[in-house]
């Protein structure tokens, strides 16, 4: 099996969910407690082994490029001021030369396009896909553990209430291995009561570069669209896919309740904010 090195990034999306605050920010650049939301998706992959990022941007989004950027101005004033922690966790934070890579998705035309935007840089090699609005911290540590183990095409999935269903991209499950499955099916959205199981797809992807292909035909799906979903499906007419049940909290930061209740969870988990945080709640909760 070949290594997973690269991982694709869609983040050309306009946020309308975060109007008025991303009219002139990204959303993939709002922050949970002091840091980006793409950074702590950058710093999950990372740490799991993967050494290339590939950002597929739309207009707007140049502020990304420059945050994985050496910034010399902010640099040398730090050094000057001897602000040296500073400095040194903005080098740390900086991925190595030819580490990043963007592409442009010119058109709003669903998430499976943003992912053929990429396929040029990808090449012939299976690849990761990493939802940035999704927090979900060891999980593809968790996913190339399930890529070692299996090969051929991994999902991330958790367990929502069945009355949930509705509203993700729900997956069959086949044969169990453990915390991994066989998918046997994917469905997009079922309408309530038909979901296959409770299982939904939580913005972790592991594929084949044969995926390209596929999304290349353009054909469009749900809100008229090329979904990832439905190129998937294709995909397993002749390739496994498995789903990888992770084991942790994913926070959508994409949703507003998310993106608050993500603050709140990694500011908890700070020893300089903790009980300062703690004794704030308590009077706003008294005050509720």
């Amino acid at each position: 099996m070949k290594p997973i090195r690269k991982a694709v990034l869609p983040v050309a999306g306009l946020g309308t969910r975060f109007l008025p605050a991303t009219k002139a920010v990204p959303k993939e650049m709002l922050t949970v407690v002091d840091r980006p939301v793409v950074q702590h998706v950058v710093d999950e992959a990372r740490e799991a082994g993967i050494e290339h990022f590939i950002f597929v941007t739309g207009r707007g989004k140049g502020v990304i490029e420059d945050h994985f950027d050496i910034a010399y101005e902010l640099d040398r004033t730090l050094q000057e001021r001897g602000k040296q922690a500073a400095y040194e966790e903005l080098k740390r934070d900086l991925p190595q030369a030819g580490q990043t890579s963007f592409t442009r998705q010119q058109a709003p035309l669903g998430l499976g396009h943003a992912v053929w935007c990429a396929r040029e840089i990808v090449g012939d090699e299976p690849f990761a896909v990493i939802l940035p609005d999704m927090l979900s911290r060891g999980s593809m540590t968790q996913m190339l553990a399930a890529y070692e183990r299996h090969g051929g095409n991994i999902i991330a999935v958790e367990e929502v209430a069945p009355d949930q269903t509705h509203q993700y991209g729900i997956v069959s499950v086949g044969e169990e291995y453990g915390d991994t499955f066989q998918i046997t099916g994917m469905v997009e959205k079922p309408p309530k009561g038909t979901a296959p199981s409770n299982f939904i797809i939580s913005g972790r992807y592991i594929l084949q570069p044969e995926v390209f292909a596929i999304l290349e035909k353009g054909e469009k799906g749900a809100g008229g669209e090329i979904q990832l979903t439905d190129a998937m499906k294709r995909l397993a007419d002749t390739q496994s896919f498995y789903g990888m049940r992770y084991r942790g909290k994913t926070y959508d930061t994409g949703s507003k309740l998310g993106f608050l209740v993500a603050n709140l969870a990694y500011a908890l988990e700070r020893d300089d904010l903790r009980d300062d945080l703690k004794r704030e709640i308590a009077e706003l909760m008294r005050g509720a």
